[in-house]
């Protein structure tokens, strides 16, 4: 059974810094993309970044660009979204998915399984 569990949301000022992680079990992590994806409220859901297996190929959308990072560690099953100099626009729920091949997949077609999600709220 497939578990995808995202931590590290919260509330901070603009400017400020977060890290999100996403555990992730019942599967060869090694082995396939993950995604980090945000859903404000009102909004469709919008990838925000994307890393291969090996974690040496990535994207980011191009708001983030610059201000957020996405990294994995595979010997501990789970994969990172470093977000920095935060923009009250940034707010959403935020969480991750399984690709569903090894390669960087930036459309939410290409995911088969999703977590929870973990709130972010960027507010002064």
């Amino acid at each position: 059974q497939v578990q995808l569990v995202a931590t590290g949301g919260g509330v901070v000022q603009p400017g400020g810094s977060l890290k999100l992680s996403c555990g992730a079990s019942g599967f060869t992590f090694s082995s396939y993309g993950m995604g980090w994806f945000r859903q404000a409220p009102g909004k469709e859901r919008e990838i925000v970044a994307a890393i291969d297996s090996s974690g040496f190929s990535f994207f980011h959308q191009a708001s983030v660009r610059g201000r957020f990072t996405i990294s994995r560690d595979n010997a501990k099953n789970t994969v990172f979204l470093q977000m920095n100099s935060l923009k009250p626009e940034d707010t959403a729920l935020y969480s991750c998915a399984v690709g569903s091949v090894a390669a960087v997949t930036t459309s939410s077609y290409g995911y088969r399984y999703w977590g929870q999600g973990t709130q972010v709220t960027v507010s002064s």
